[in-house]
């Protein structure tokens, strides 16, 4: 009964953590690499793209979860030609470059207290120009390890046999996106939702079976004000709610100065409020956050660290008139 009671307990640590506060992993420089939660960004904005973001929660808590992730992503476009009619010299054909499809992959690694999570993800995308604006559709397929750290468990009783069978396989778990952007040169708007199979996970024994990974959806949204001196300001939100209902969002603003440098701040619903800054050196794109809890937690933490780098190439031939902005 005690060696029941005990497992019991672990389950049901586990499923609290990942279910109730972050199935998923948590970034607070969201915008930066939007395609992390929304795969119809996949190529949205005509670059060739590679970004690396790393996060530490909590740091100097013990057991704290920490990200990292790897993401590229690209426009494929297609070699055309237009008929552009002269007058009085008949018409004539002109090579022109067009692509909507957009596609892009990523590799993370997520630690959640004893729970690691590794995985990968493909995406495709489609964009639709609309007037001034540019409508996005994106699908992505996936699959993740996910093993519990059987080391850092106690059992009562020396050579338990759950440490030696169900808890030391990892599971294997396959898993899909999807999502809808908007955008253009002054505000952009995406709804997306992630493991939409919300599946399974059989952990330990038959009768610890019934946990499984949870839908979770993201509404973004915001708009950008000119301001004095090339200077650019820009209200943000991100909303994110599973499939029980459990909500948390940021609510933000950021201030764009000659589009080189950026610094912002926000507050997370559920108790954070998060400092932003970067800068923009050619094609590099370098942005940090820090994060400070309101919570309890913060009397044994330093608060919360993200690191992203980006690198953009493009060229003429990949932008599209209203998404110049440099």
């Amino acid at each position: 009964m005690r060696k029941i009671l005990l497992f019991c307990h672990i389950i049901l640590f586990i499923c609290f953590i990942d279910a109730a506060a972050q199935q998923q992993p948590l970034y607070s420089q969201y915008m930066m690499n939007g395609f992390l939660i929304n795969p119809a960004m996949a190529g949205g904005d005509g670059y060739t793209s590679f970004n690396l973001t790393a996060r530490q929660q909590w740091l100097g808590f013990v057991n704290a979860p920490s990200t990292q992730s790897f993401s590229a992503q690209s426009r494929l476009l297609k070699r055309g030609y237009i008929i552009k009619t002269r007058q009085n010299k008949g018409n004539r054909f002109i090579p022109g470059r067009d692509g909507r499809v957009g596609i892009g992959g990523f590799i993370y690694n997520d630690k959640n207290g004893l729970v690691n999570r590794t995985g990968l993800q493909f995406s495709y995308a489609y964009h639709i120009e609309i007037r001034h604006a540019q409508l996005s559709f994106g699908l992505s397929g996936s699959v993740f390890q996910f093993k519990i750290n059987k080391d850092e468990l106690f059992f009562h009783d020396e050579g338990d046999p759950l440490m030696n069978s169900e808890l030391s396989n990892p599971l294997y778990v396959p898993d899909a996106s999807a999502g809808v952007y908007l955008q253009n040169r002054k505000f952009f708007a995406g709804i997306s939702a992630s493991q939409l199979f919300q599946s399974p996970l059989k952990i330990g024994s038959v009768d610890f079976r019934n946990f499984r990974m949870y839908r979770h959806y993201y509404l973004t949204g915001g708009y950008r004000f000119s301001l004095a001196n090339d200077a650019e300001l820009e209200p943000s939100v991100l909303l994110q709610v599973t499939e029980q209902l459990i909500a948390q969002s940021d609510i933000g603003c950021k201030v764009y100065f000659k589009e080189n440098y950026w610094a912002g701040m926000s507050v997370r619903t559920s108790g954070a409020f998060i400092l932003l800054a970067g800068i923009q050196l050619k094609n590099l794109y370098i942005g940090y956050a820090f994060d400070y809890n309101f919570s309890a937690i913060r009397k044994h933490s330093f608060g919360s660290h993200e690191l992203s780098l980006a690198i953009k190439l493009g060229d003429d031939a990949r932008r599209f008139r209203w998404l110049n902005r440099y």
